[in-house]
Order: structure tokens, then sequence, then C-alpha cells
């Protein structure tokens, strides 16, 4: 074996270790690359634990994961929600019945509460209607609000925002407000953060500039409301919901100073980064916001998004490589088509993959990668896809398990159709 520093490599099969190379459009041997990591992806250099593996099939290619009976050890919770299975739904259908922002919440995944102040809870929404004379609070955490179909006025005690797609407005704890739906109806996802606030991530070695700019968050103007009518006030608290009557509107506040805010930004906005001769850098160089955790380099949660971008790595395995990871990953499509998946993930869907689950490109996907000219640079546009991101398990709820929207019960076949390619004789 050799190495530098703690950094080790070996072959069984000589040549089967791609030199200077971590994802090579093709392997030698016709192997997969996969990466393996052990530590977040940010996690300082020294504590930074990862291995590139070359192997006959990637880790994905496996059937549904079942309940093994064991005689003495503990079995899964009795719901059974968490498991190691890979989890993808269709789109969340629009409500058939007047149905507010409040109403329209369909939970999805959560880990962690508000009692501790860690985790989060994960959301879509789907609304028809306005939400009039009803405001609401979360007491619990701040929310991530990501809108995939229609515009949302989003009224505060602080002012107004107004986002549609491919923007997102973050509401801070216990900071009252109403939704109103200017164009009838609206649906998309939401983040409800137990823990530290959401903040821009540190550069590093990227410098002074890149990702997301702070001058492009946005937060309102003062603007009141002096409404003398019966209201109603919802209260998110302790995870339960509570309502009470008030006598005026709650949006009242004339003037305010402060840093304690709710903002916006487009994500149209982002500094994309990437590498401009071969292989590709994790994911983290997509962060936009990050909750941080009490260890280094390790988020609580991160939302990082997926946006138009070039690609002109050569001979480069050009999609996102195949995975596993210590991290707890929820995924969203707000437009577009995601280049890591060639068909069943639409628009408003979405999907799960739990730590140390594999995951990566389907069988489309890969065989489309491989015979791809990587001398001619390719312009991904029309694309915004997004991702929850914590270091704690995310439990679909019942309701994602057996209600709506639709989990696709056919999800891990994408992958049984990745072929071996391996042959021993031929590098």
């Amino acid at each position: 074996m050799s190495g530098f520093g703690n950094e080790f490599a070996t072959e069984a099969l000589a040549g089967a270790l791609p030199r200077g190379r971590n994802s090579p459009q093709r392997c030698p041997f016709g192997l997969y690359a996969e990466q393996f990591s052990g530590t977040a992806f940010t996690a300082p250099r020294a504590a930074n634990r990862r291995s590139w593996l070359y192997r006959i099939r990637p880790a994905v290619t496996h059937r549904p994961f079942h309940p093994f009976e064991h005689r003495y050890l503990p079995q899964p919770a009795d719901d059974r929600s968490a498991s190691p299975n890979q989890l993808r739904w269709d789109p969340l259908p629009l409500p058939g019945e007047p149905t507010d922002f409040v109403e329209g919440l369909i939970p999805m995944a959560g880990t962690g509460g508000p009692d501790t102040h860690l985790g989060c809870a994960l959301y879509l929404f789907g609304a028809n209607r306005s939400m009039r004379r009803r405001f609401f609070y979360d007491a619990d955490g701040e929310l991530l609000i990501v809108p995939q179909q229609g515009t949302l006025i989003i009224d505060t005690e602080l002012g107004r925002l107004r986002v549609g797609p491919q923007e997102i407005a973050v509401i801070p704890r216990g900071l009252r407000f109403r939704v109103d739906l200017p164009d009838a109806a609206a649906r998309g996802y939401i983040c409800e953060n137990f823990g530290a606030p959401f903040k821009l991530p540190d550069l590093g070695p990227i410098g002074a500039n890149g990702l997301a700019n702070a001058r492009d968050f946005l937060v309102p103007r003062a603007r009141y409301e002096d409404l003398d009518e019966d209201c109603e006030l919802v209260a998110k608290f302790a995870g339960s919901l509570w309502v009470a009557g008030m006598d005026h509107s709650p949006l009242d506040v004339v003037a305010w100073h402060g840093n304690n805010v709710p903002y916006q930004y487009d994500l149209r906005r982002f500094n994309t980064l990437g590498s401009v001769s071969f292989d590709h850098p994790d994911p983290s160089i997509f962060l936009v916001l990050h909750s941080p955790s009490d260890t280094a380099g390790t988020s609580n949660i991160d939302f990082v998004i997926f946006p138009p971008r070039w690609l002109v790595m050569q001979n480069t395995f050009r999609p996102p490589w195949f995975h596993r990871n210590v991290a707890n990953e929820f995924m969203g499509l707000i437009c577009g088509v995601y280049d890591a998946k060639s068909s069943g993930f639409l628009p408003g869907g979405c999907s799960l993959h739990n730590c140390m689950s594999g995951h990566g490109p389907d069988a489309a996907t890969f065989a489309k990668a491989v015979a791809a000219d990587t001398s001619v640079p390719v312009h991904i546009t029309d694309t915004m896809a997004f991702m929850f991101e914590s270091r704690s398990v995310l439990k679909p709820s019942r309701c994602a398990l057996q209600g709506i929207p639709r989990l696709q019960e056919d999800y891990m076949s994408h992958w049984l159709g990745l072929e071996k390619h391996f042959d021993p004789t031929r590098p």
C-alpha cells in the first residue's frame, strides 16, 4: 500500500486503481466508482474520513430491506418508519377542497424536536385558499419555505415577503405571519429547524467570494395593519397546534430595527462553483444555508441546491457519483430534470436517503454518462433541485408512508438495471 500521511491506496488487481482521479468517466476493468464517507463533507481535514471504492457493482443494487426478526436484539420501532430503504414520492396533489397554508401542511419526515433544540421536521404544503383573517406562528422552530408552484405573499409582523418558485423565505421562530395566494393555488416544501438558526456557511479555501452572497438576501420594509376585526391566531407549540381568538390583526408593527428578521433569497443568484479540470468536488459546494451543530464541519441541517451550471470536467463521470455517507438526505425538485435521475423524480416530488444507504444515478443516467464525449462542455439548464440534509436519521411520517403523496413502490428497481461490466482481462 502507498499513501501520504494517513491516506492509503491498494489494489487487488494491477491497474484497477485510477491514477490521479476519483471519478473517471469509465473506471478500469468496467468497475463502478463509489465514495464511502464516514464524516461530513466539510469536516476539518484532520478529522475527515472518506474512501473511494472501485467495485464490481455499486452498493445501491439491492432489493428493499425488511425487518430481520432476531431472538434477542432490539427490533425496529413499532411503526417501522425508520428503515435503511431509499424512498421516493410522487408530487403532492393540489387540494380539491378549500385549504389554506396551515391546513395544507403534510408532515413527511423528521428528527429531534423542539424540546432538545436539535433536528428538524420536513413538510410538503398544498393550498388553494388565502389565510384571510387567520395568522400563524411556530414556537418550535424557524421555517425555511421553498415554493415549487405558485407565488406566496407572506405578510409578517415585520413586513411583506413575496416569494415564488426558485426563491425561498425564512421565517424566524415565533414570528406571526399570514400567507395569501395571488395565483389561486400553491405548493412546495418546508423545513422546520429546531436547532441553531440558519446562517451563511464559512467559505474556507474558497476565499471571500462564492456561493450565496449576503447582499442578495432581502428583508421586508415595515408595513402595518390597523384592523379591528375578529381574527384567529394559530400556534405550533411543543409539536401541537393551538388556536386563539383576537379582536385585531397581529400585524400591527409600525416600525422595527434589529437582526431577528424574516428574509428571502432568489436561488438563481447562487454563485455556483465546480471543477474546471477533472473530477468534481463534494456537494458541499452547493451549500446555501446551514444550521451548525456542536461538531465542527457537521451541520444540524444543511440546505443545498443543484442549480443550472456548466459541466466541463474531462474524462470524468459527470453526474453525481455513487455514494454512501453519514448524512440523511431529503431531496426535492422545484423545476426541470435532476441530472442524476432520468425518470420518476418529478417537480414537486421528493426522496429520502438515510445515512449509509447507497444512492446515486439510475441505470439510464449511468449508461449515458459513460458514453458521453467529455471533451465537449455541457450546460445544464432549466433545473433547480435542492436537499435538506441532517446529521440525524430522518424518520418518515405515517402520512408519508401510507397517505399522500404517493410513495413509489418501484423506486429500487431504477438501480437494479445497473449491470456487471467487470472483466479482469480488459483494463
